[in-house]
């Protein structure tokens, strides 16, 4: 038995209980979690925004130690620190062959299987795939990757979402070049670890946008240069910052209809706009025609930071290890899983950046000689 939250349907409280996990089959590897993230995403899939099997165990953002290995496992091995990959390519439909790994058709297949059950005997689903609000977890071999050398532990929990999906907004979703400016709306997680990679790009200059002034001192660690308060006029005022252009690049970590087209609006003629901000159905965004035309923008979506996490994450322990990019700088919060609650109503009301669910006490993974 292990303890984890659970989402007994759509709608209802997370529930913190018991749960019985089997041992790892063929192909699969049993975690015993160092951190998990608490995502905008959670939230979303608790109140059917997204749709996620229940009952479920939620949590995409992970990093923990393989306890054990079932038949044909041997990328990773018993003792070994692993980030969480949430939505694993399956290397053989259309997008993959495309090399769009990021929108494999068959990535969240095992979302729909029962990996563990309650007290009573009932099946539990695991939220997008790896369920990682819970003590330990059993996931398929190609969820888990080898946490990079010098990275510690818990702060790795963090590549499995919220920095790979901002890295990937700024440099292959927007491929933000050197000088650009870049604004980006909503400071959470996902919007900090945004500020960071555009820092890391060289943009210049890079505005944060919130609705929370209390968030200002987090944005400018990140790296941002300015600040606005989310308002009627925020594009007004983005245009101003920028020579009365618009930003070159807008990218939008809140997924709202209204947010959309103010950073589609903030950006200059032939700008750039990255929606990474999960909407739901109801959230309409309208242009005319003779607009769309006229400024020439592009307006494009980005699904988990439209990026190859094999490939990314050495080129992130780069920067971490170089000290340009601060992992810990994300989360504002350190919780146990009774906090998550607590940490869905803070992302409701706007406040603070990421949660962080500690099982284990920090570890750095050492550097390979």
């Amino acid at each position: 038995m292990v303890r984890a939250a659970f989402l007994p349907a759509v709608g209802s409280p997370l529930e913190i209980a018991g749960i019985r996990l089997p041992e790892p089959g063929p192909g699969q590897v049993r975690i015993r979690l160092a951190a998990a993230g608490v995502c905008h995403s959670d939230l979303s899939l608790s109140n059917g925004t997204m749709r996620v099997p229940v009952p479920a165990v939620l949590g995409h953002e992970g990093a923990g130690t393989v306890v054990s290995v079932g038949e044909g496992v041997t990328h990773v091995a018993p003792g070994d620190g692993v980030v969480l990959n949430w939505a694993p390519s399956c290397g053989a439909c259309h997008a993959c062959s495309l090399g769009e790994v990021w929108l494999c058709a068959d990535a969240l297949t095992g979302a729909g299987s029962v990996y563990a059950e309650t007290e009573d005997g009932t099946g539990l689903h695991p939220g997008l795939n790896v369920a990682a609000f819970a003590e330990e977890t059993v996931v398929a071999a190609n969820c888990v990757l080898p946490v990079p050398d010098g990275v510690p532990l818990t702060d790795a929990a963090l590549l499995g979402c919220a920095v790979l999906t901002g890295w990937g907004a700024v440099h292959h979703s927007a491929r933000v070049r050197q000088g650009e400016s870049v604004v980006v709306y909503g400071v959470g997680g996902v919007g900090l670890a945004t500020l960071q990679a555009a820092r890391i790009a060289g943009a210049s200059p890079i505005i944060a946008v919130d609705v929370s002034p209390e968030k200002e001192a987090l944005a400018r660690a990140a790296g941002a240069t300015e600040r606005v308060v989310a308002s009627a006029t925020t594009a007004r005022e983005i245009r101003k910052l920028t020579g009365g252009h618009g930003a070159d690049v807008a990218v939008e970590c809140v997924g709202r209809a209204a947010t959309i087209r103010t950073a589609w609006d903030s950006t200059r003629r032939g700008g750039r706009t990255t929606v990474v901000g999960i909407g739901g159905k109801d959230q309409q965004v309208t242009f005319n025609a003779l607009e769309l035309f006229h400024w020439g923008r592009t307006l494009s979506g980005c699904v988990y930071g439209n990026s190859d996490p094999a490939a990314d994450l050495p080129v992130l322990a780069e920067h971490i290890r170089a000290g340009r990019l601060d992992l810990s700088a994300l989360v504002t919060e350190r919780i146990t899983l009774d906090g998550i609650p607590g940490a869905f109503e803070n992302m409701i009301a706007g406040k603070g950046g990421r949660a962080l669910v500690v099982f284990q006490p920090d570890v750095v993974q050492p550097e390979a000689f």
